[in-house]
């Protein structure tokens, strides 16, 4: 018996058995980056943690559930292939699929992404000229400190705070108009203060 053509064929194996997880470790991080300053859904970046842990669910479905499916089928067509070494290679090919997908989608969100900070700096200043111009005189000081949340697309929430910490001016302002519209809000409570009531989701 041949020993060293042997040796060949499972060093062979072995190697390309050896890849998934040094791919997988090197992508979830990769994928994380690409979550942070691409993001696939929302208005701005991806928090750190959020991204890598999101990256990480996503590789391990990959590796979990499609590489020993599609594993499978691998050696359907390669019978000679080590089960192992099947299930390694569909998923170190799933790993980069998973990372050309989320590369994908933030590019096809980042016209969304973009339109949605072109709003939120439109509907800042129309609410400083706004405050500026028809706020009481206590809250004139205020501006600079402004808060503002996103009720819903094209609509937003903005807030000036006062001298009294419970009393603040605040505006819906509507992007769907140019210049945005703006209704002053009857409503003195603060967004954070609506927040913790459960007000906005």
């Amino acid at each position: 018996m041949d020993v060293e053509p042997l040796w060949r064929s499972r060093l062979r194996w072995r190697w390309r058995g050896a890849m998934l997880w040094p791919t997988f470790l090197l992508l979830t991080v990769g994928d994380a980056w690409l979550l942070r300053v691409l993001p696939i859904a929302g208005d701005g970046p991806t928090e750190p943690m959020g991204a890598l842990l999101l990256a990480g669910f996503f590789n391990l479905v990959a590796v979990a559930v499609g590489a020993p499916l599609l594993g499978r089928l691998l050696r359907r067509r390669r019978p000679d292939m080590p089960k192992i070494v099947a299930t390694d290679v569909t998923g170190t090919a799933l790993v980069v699929l998973v990372t050309v997908g989320l590369l994908a989608g933030g590019l096809i969100h980042a016209p969304v992404r973009a339109e949605a900070e072109r709003d939120l700096e439109a509907q800042a200043a129309a609410a400083r000229a706004y405050a500026h111009a028809r706020a009481p005189a206590e809250y004139r000081d205020g501006i600079g400190a402004m808060t503002t949340v996103k009720l819903e697309d094209e609509v937003y929430r903005t807030c000036v705070p006062g001298p009294d910490p419970k009393r603040w001016f605040c505006m819906y302002v509507f992007t769907d108009t140019t210049p945005p519209g703006i209704e002053v809000d009857r409503s003195r409570e603060s967004n954070e203060s609506l927040n913790r009531l459960g007000a906005y989701r």
